[in-house]
């Protein structure tokens, strides 16, 4: 298999494609029966060993997930898949986390976020990005200042990972930026063509992303199901920065390796290599008999 494209984040090589989890975990942003069909099918550590063995086969050895806060399976069977698709392909599997910590400005919560940024380095993880949901806590957008953040990224150092922010909310990057003292390596940042859950439009977030100190992690690449990978994922690689990653996530192998054909022709400005999608009565134009 052709080696997926690399980057750089921190002095850490990551691919440009990183295994996303939603469509291992059971977050399909849709349906309750949608969330309850991935989890029957990634119920097992060999489900998911199968389809880390089928990004890995391109090199695409960096993973993204609440691992410590996954809430929709149990935890010890992804884990166990990691370990067995890493022994199976000779090949680690970077770990990026994105724990949700108590920000709290009391003793209590400084405690509690110390356990949650330990628990993710016992864990494994090489990366530790502040979910979005704690880190938006810290805004203040009357001083453009992300207040109190060196407390926990000095903590993530500590327990020797790489600091960054998941940056749902696009103000994190430039605020980031403009403080050369936050210790923020890489940024998450939801970027895709029809703009699902974004909270600016496509073409600022495009902007602040071109204009980002760090290599961003960009995440819904295909909101969630409501395009086509070939739009969706096209769109994220023709439209980014070579040091910019996309995280995609499959519910197969199959599946896996049909996005990783998109990925590469978009980057290398071809079209794929990829069978039609099937329809009744397709007319002749399509490929069909009508």
């Amino acid at each position: 298999m052709k080696e997926f494209p690399r980057t750089e984040v921190a002095g850490i090589s990551l691919p440009r494609m990183i295994i996303g989890t939603n469509w291992m975990l059971g977050y399909s942003h849709r349906t309750a029966s949608a969330d309850d069909m991935i989890r029957a099918r990634y119920s097992t550590k060999e489900a998911v060993c199968e389809t880390l063995c089928a990004y890995l086969k391109y090199g695409i050895d960096a993973m993204m997930a609440p691992f410590v806060d996954n809430e929709c399976q149990p935890k010890q069977v992804l884990m166990d898949g990691i370990h067995m698709a890493e022994e199976k392909m000779g090949r680690k599997i970077i770990l990026i986390d994105t724990p949700s910590i108590d920000v709290s400005d009391t003793e209590e919560g400084r405690a509690n976020a110390r356990r949650k940024i330990e628990a993710v380095a016992k864990n494994g993880a090489t990366f530790c990005l502040i979910h979005h949901a704690s880190a938006e806590q810290l805004v203040c957008k009357r001083t453009a200042t992300i207040d109190r953040l060196q407390d926990y990224t000095k903590i993530i150092r500590e327990y020797g990972m790489i600091p960054g922010l998941s940056a749902h909310m696009p103000e994190l990057i430039i605020y980031s930026d403009a403080h050369p003292e936050y210790d923020v390596q890489t940024y998450i940042q939801i970027y895709n063509c029809m703009g699902f859950l974004m909270q600016v439009e496509i073409e600022n977030v495009r902007r602040i992303i071109e204009n980002a100190k760090k290599p961003v992690m960009t995440i819904k690449s295909m909101a969630a199901g409501r395009c086509t990978p070939y739009v969706g994922i096209t769109f994220s690689y023709a439209s980014l920065r070579p040091q910019d990653m996309v995280t995609i996530g499959a519910h197969t192998p199959r599946e896996v390796h049909e996005d990783v054909e998109i990925a590469l022709a978009a980057i290398e400005r071809r079209y794929p290599n990829m069978e039609k999608r099937n329809s009744p009565q397709q007319t002749k134009i399509l490929g069909g008999n009508q």
